[in-house]
């Protein structure tokens, strides 16, 4: 399999406590990047520190949204090893949404080499506490510095990881469910079926509806009917 240049973090931050870890807001020491360049593919792979992107303003993703995303987890096993739970899946799951946003696909063997090279490398960083793991998130953005709208050229492909506990404060005990009849979430021809950021974000006014409301996540109805049966 695929080995990646490694720059490794001079200084390694301290690990969570377990007991009190947040979903999404503690990240390890180092991530992945490869870059797309149009006329060259993917290329440049290399494992380096965590820290900012440099991004120009007129970075196409800030101005058209043209990125997508995937999540997956890693888990502590009873033996103290690590384990991936089907992660090829989760590597065709992004290229078909970079289908629907035009985004290039990645190679699957060389982003699920990438996935498991970074996951080996932050190991210390799974927790073993029941319901807990390491979050793995793998990102595609758009960086071709233009404004138009137009597929870019220019691509960042990057792996983040963070070691996480339950999504939802309740555990694996039943949640309050907001049932949203105004908004919709996905409608045929859209690009509801796919993780991308647009999706999220048109998502963000319904799940503030719920919270207010005392609901933990939101129900979508039908997005052309929005009916439910009660």
């Amino acid at each position: 399999m695929k080995e990646y240049p490694v720059q490794r973090a001079a200084v390694l931050k301290p690990k969570p406590d377990p007991d009190t870890l947040v979903f999404g807001k503690t990240f390890t020491d180092h991530m992945f990047i490869m870059d797309y360049t149009a006329g060259q593919g993917w290329h440049n792979g290399r494992i380096v520190p965590y820290g900012p992107l440099a991004l120009e303003p007129s970075a196409m993703v800030l101005h058209y949204a043209q990125e997508v995303f995937e999540g997956l987890k890693a888990y502590r096993g009873p033996d103290g090893g690590v384990q991936l739970f089907r992660p090829m899946e989760n590597v065709r799951r992004i290229n078909s949404s970079c289908e629907r946003m035009c985004i290039p696909p990645l190679p699957e063997e060389d982003a699920l080499a990438a996935i498991e090279q970074l996951v080996r490398l932050e190991a210390g960083w799974v927790p073993s506490k029941p319901g807990t793991s390491l979050y793995i998130r793998p990102f595609i953005i758009a960086t071709t510095p233009s404004l138009g709208v137009h597929a870019a050229h220019d691509y960042l492909f990057c792996i983040i990881t963070c070691p996480v506990g339950a999504y939802y404060a309740e555990g694996i005990n039943p949640v309050k469910i907001y049932v949203e009849n105004e908004d919709v979430r996905a409608v045929k021809g859209g690009t509801g079926y796919t993780k991308c950021g647009g999706n999220y974000a048109a998502s963000i006014r319904a799940g503030e509806r719920a919270e207010q409301n005392g609901y933990a996540q939101v129900l979508w109805l039908d997005g052309v009917h929005r009916k439910y049966i009660e």
